[in-house]
């Protein structure tokens, strides 16, 4: 009896749970300077040069990641961006940083 009462119980509680959000996929190409400045995203400015110093550094093959010098390009960035909103961040990025085009 007590085993079909736990058996009960936990099917009960599996039932309840909340289902999973599906998993939002973003294209970083498209992300714009308006979008950064103005918070229209789910991340923060700090995540998208985070990403885009990732993506650049492994294109480059570098293992490396300096915290002082994301901070300064982060800055950069952010100044650049305010500036000309249109842009997206990752031409934003190649402008301010000197990186490939």
């Amino acid at each position: 009896m007590k085993a079909r009462l736990l058996l009960t119980s936990a099917l009960f509680l599996f039932v309840q749970i909340p289902t999973m959000q599906a998993q939002v996929t973003v294209d970083v190409i498209k992300i714009t300077c308006q979008q950064i400045v103005m918070g229209e995203l789910p991340w923060t400015q700090r995540d998208v040069v985070l990403w885009l110093s990732g993506y650049y550094n492994g294109k480059r093959n570098s293992t490396l990641a300096e915290p002082e010098a994301i901070k300064k390009d982060e800055d950069k960035v952010s100044q650049y961006c305010y500036q000309h909103r249109d842009t997206t961040v990752m031409d934003a990025v190649k402008n301010v940083l000197g990186l490939e085009k």
